[in-house]
């Protein structure tokens, strides 16, 4: 086969033109370290494959691997009269009309966030293609190269002729090296296990961490899933080392459409790893939302026992101690499962819903309704103008069905209805996020993790920064007084600080009279939901981790371990140079006076200090810092 090659520099990709007849084209990041080649195969019997591989200062991350879709266009095109395409593989007789080099860099504002700003920065490929028998089948594979991984879609121009696509399969494969090693979970609420490439029990969610031989590490995601089938990923079933794309089902779409795309990150720990959280984001259009003003980030605890009486005593508790919101859980307008409850009517005794929210009100606090599936199904035109009207700041999604391209597309428009109508949203259960939250900033977060609701171990916990949270905020809910939680208290402290969700729910199983105002409460009472800055200051997964987080001047550090007891050494090294600063400790210690015991001291730290932390098995320390005046 004869192939040409195209190398270009990314400064100077932009500038060049395509370069005619080329089969071969390869981009790299802004600084150089990440290179994705591009090139179509010609098989013997004259059939061609689109390929593509990756590398990271030179050493392969992902090997020789196929690009394709399996797409089945023919009642459509039987209906318009239209030649039916009869290729075995649709992918087998397209050709390469061209490369189309670019780069973007700009900063943008999250309304709520891990940081600030961010910075989108990348070279693209561009890479046209068209049926060789049939011109107005196009189509091109857009690749991204940012300094944090690479991406790549599909994306199919408006048909002049008018026919509908049907993909069936999406068939864009990850070889890796040999020893590769996976963080597998084959739903959004699994324990997660490290696995090799092989013998799987399942399919694997997204993302999906890998461990390479040689101290890399990766995952690969879906980002801007919004109008489409979720993809998983399996094991080829002809290739050792080598994950495949799985789709739930066909997407029936409309030109012009991208698929979402697939991103690979990269990075040399998986402490960086967990540090570029904001990649998925800048797969994502900017916010559509013209005024912003309303979406507040915020903690929230849920009212356990829906009664006016206990309502009220939650909004007493929560405006004592720093939080923002409240939520009333399901079963409020009844049978959550039912078709015949009504969302817009209170349906239980004792619960006066107006005279709550007016003294919510009162006290600075926002109120949360959870609202079922059925119920949204039923309602969602009307019902969040509704509780616009009554007062209400969001809704919590609940039991909501996941994966086909009917619910995917339902649940990206109930998200744009309340935005609407000035709600934020929480989805929880089985369902992740794909970045959307950069399109749509009203929602907050989403559940798709194994959190309290399910108890985990801390190793457990350990796993999730470097894992889920690379899809975004996640709503683990975490708890403090229940006799169910199986890490120390100190541990569920740090959470809020480890786990980001701009949304962050406290108290998730607790009552207000299940606390006795602890000291240690101060932590959580002061800790931001979003945030100017994050550092990932060291960790594994399944390990250890420490997190750094800063808000104007102040910085919150959680730091928690796995089953095993360990110490850690926290440089404190990201504090302003010559500025002293107070950095209240909190720890499990045995000796300490609380029934929680977690102890307290205050130190005077600067840029230079290190703090030593001694982490009980199961246990974890929560550091507040702030300057001294």
């Amino acid at each position: 086969m004869r192939r040409l090659a195209l190398t270009l520099l990314p400064l100077l990709a932009s500038l060049l033109p395509p370069l005619a007849g080329a089969q071969e084209a390869t981009v790299q990041s802004p600084d150089g370290k990440l290179q994705l080649e591009i090139h179509q195969q010609r098989l013997t019997d004259g059939k061609r494959e689109l390929r593509y591989s990756v590398r990271y200062r030179g050493q392969p991350v992902i090997l020789d691997s196929l690009l394709d879709l399996q797409l089945d266009n023919h009642l459509s095109e039987s209906a318009m009269a239209l030649p039916v395409d009869r290729h075995e593989k649709w992918f087998e007789n397209l050709a390469v009309t061209g490369f189309r080099h670019s780069q973007a860099d700009q900063r943008w504002r999250p309304v709520t966030g891990e940081r600030a700003e961010i910075r989108d920065h990348y070279n693209a490929l561009a890479v046209d293609l068209v049926k060789d028998d049939n011109p107005v089948y196009k189509l091109a594979v857009e690749v991204r190269a940012y300094d944090e991984g690479v991406a790549l879609r599909y994306v199919f121009p408006e048909n002049e002729k008018g026919s509908y696509y049907r993909i069936t399969q999406e068939n864009t494969e990850f070889a890796l090296p040999a020893g590769t090693k996976a963080w597998f979970h084959g739903w959004a609420q699994a324990p997660y296990k490290l696995l090799p490439l092989s013998n799987w029990p399942d399919e694997s969610e997204r993302p999906l961490t890998l461990e390479l031989p040689g101290g890399l590490h990766a995952a690969l995601l879906e980002a801007r899933m919004v109008d489409y089938s979720r993809t998983k990923f399996r094991l080829s079933k002809t290739r050792p080392d080598t994950i495949v794309t799985s789709m739930h089902d066909p997407a029936d779409l409309i030109s012009p459409f991208a698929t979402p795309w697939r991103g690979i990150m990269v990075a040399e720990s998986a402490a960086a790893l967990a540090q570029n959280s904001q990649f998925i984001l800048n797969l994502n259009e900017p916010s559509r939302i013209a005024d912003e003003s309303w979406i507040k980030p915020g903690k929230i605890m849920r009212v356990m026992s829906l009664t006016t009486a206990d309502a009220k005593a939650n909004i007493d508790f929560a405006a004592r101690h720093g939080l923002q919101y409240i939520l009333f859980d399901w079963k409020w307008y009844g049978p959550a499962f039912s078709f015949d409850s009504d969302a817009s009517k209170v349906a239980i005794p004792d619960f006066d819903l107006p005279a709550i929210i007016a003294y919510a009100k009162q006290h600075g606090i926002g109120v949360w309704l959870y609202v079922n599936q059925q119920a949204l199904l039923m309602q969602s035109d009307t019902l969040f103008q509704t509780y616009r009207a009554w007062g209400v700041q969001g809704v919590k999604f609940g039991f909501v069905q996941v994966g086909s391209h009917r619910w995917t597309s339902w649940i990206e428009k109930a998200i744009q209805q309340a935005a609407d109508a000035h709600i934020m949203v929480n989805v929880h259960d089985d369902w992740r996020p794909t970045g959307e939250q950069r399109t749509w900033p009203n929602l907050m977060t989403a559940e798709g993790i194994r959190g309290n609701e399910e108890m985990p171990d801390a190793t457990h916990n350990t796993v999730l920064p470097f894992t889920r949270f690379l899809a975004g905020a996640a709503d683990y809910t975490i708890c403090y007084y229940s006799p169910r939680i199986r890490t120390t208290h100190a541990h569920q402290l740090a959470l809020a600080a480890i786990y980001y969700s701009p949304l962050q729910t406290l108290y998730w199983y607790d009552k207000p009279a299940d606390a006795h105002d602890e000291p240690e409460l101060e932590f959580w009472d002061r800790i931001p939901a979003s945030w100017d800055e994050t550092r990932v200051l060291a960790g594994n997964p399944g390990q250890y981790i420490s997190t750094a987080r800063r808000k104007g001047e102040q910085w919150f550090i959680g730091s928690i371990t796995n089953n095993e007891a360990r110490t850690l050494q926290i440089r404190l090294d990201f504090l302003k140079t010559g500025q002293r600063y107070a950095a209240t400790i909190y720890a499990d210690d045995p000796r300490a006076p609380s029934r929680t015991r977690v102890g307290m001291r205050t130190i005077t730290v600067d840029a230079h200090t290190v703090l030593e932390a001694p982490l009980q098995a199961s246990g974890g320390q929560a550091v507040w810092i702030r300057p001294l005046q």
